[in-house]
């Protein structure tokens, strides 16, 4: 909770500052969003965590995609604690209250089972609809997916769509 405070320029002098506490201002709350994020280059996906936790997410997943470096995908779990190490480290500096939730990596089709709420996959091949327009009027819990470098594969988009997720482009 922050606080507010009122200097006047009567109450100031070179030595001396006198100050009024004002109300309590309550804190914002974050909407609740997920982001699915497929496993990549680790320098790149380390990140993208750092910048994710920034931003404010509430939970990070990582998967194994169709184009996820078989070499990656092998020792994705094993860096899970750095990457959650990360993400504590950057809510300290962004002060944030709470680190997101790092889960542990799963295969696309296991995430894409467990969501819920407003799911949305961003994919370089939607020329229709754009994030604002996918994300209006939608209620929290939201879930962003965001591909590899080479994006989603079309079976993979099928996969999203088959499971009731809107497909949206950042732009051009």
């Amino acid at each position: 909770m922050g606080t507010v405070v009122s200097v006047s320029e009567e109450s100031a002098s070179k030595d001396q500052v006198e100050f009024e506490l004002g109300p309590a201002i309550a804190e914002t709350t974050l909407p609740q969003i997920t982001v699915i994020l497929s496993i990549y280059k680790f320098d790149r996906l380390e990140w993208a965590i750092e910048k994710l936790t920034e931003l404010g997410v509430a939970s990070v997943a990582p998967v194994i995609s169709r184009r996820t470096e078989p070499h990656l995908a092998k020792a994705a779990e094993k860096r899970v604690e750095r990457w959650r190490r990360i993400a504590h480290e950057a809510a300290q500096q962004s002060r944030r209250p709470s680190p997101p939730e790092i889960d542990l990596p799963v295969p696309l089709s296991k995430a894409l089972a467990r969501t819920e709420g407003c799911r949305i996959v961003l994919s370089e091949l939607e020329e229709n609809v754009s994030l604002k327009s996918a994300l209006e009027g939608s209620h929290p819990p939201i879930v962003l997916a965001l591909g590899p470098e080479g994006g989603w594969a079309p079976e993979e988009l099928e996969a999203f769509r088959s499971a009731g997720w809107t497909a949206a482009s950042l732009g051009s």
